[in-house]
């Protein structure tokens, strides 16, 4: 099986988690449980691509962010986090990176 791009990840996890509503994404031969945040209830999934560890979130539809409005409008939206930092997001099966996307290397 021919290892996916980052991006193929995003889009895999995006899709099980919100479309499928999946209660774990499966990467390979690995499985990762989608929890729900304890406030507000949106999905959650902590999984690991090229050995850095990464946090799927369901956009918040009561923020002020443009994605939140489309999360508003019944997009199905999804940010990604690494390193604490934001580095992508998926609406509706495209991938937006934000800065220069994921760091390859440390």
């Amino acid at each position: 099986m021919a290892k996916l791009s980052f991006e193929e990840t995003l889009i895999k996890v995006w899709r099980q988690a919100l479309v499928k509503n999946a209660d774990a994404v499966e990467l390979g031969t690995k499985r990762y449980p989608v929890r729900k945040t304890p406030k507000r209830r949106l999905r959650q999934v902590d999984f690991v691509f090229n050995e850095n560890e990464v946090r799927g979130l369901e956009q918040n539809p009561e923020t002020k962010s443009r994605w939140a409005q489309m999360a508003r409008s019944g997009k199905k939206v999804m940010q990604f986090l690494s390193e604490g930092r934001y580095v992508a997001n998926v609406v509706d099966g495209k991938v937006n990176f934000y800065g220069r996307g994921p760091r390859t290397s440390r």
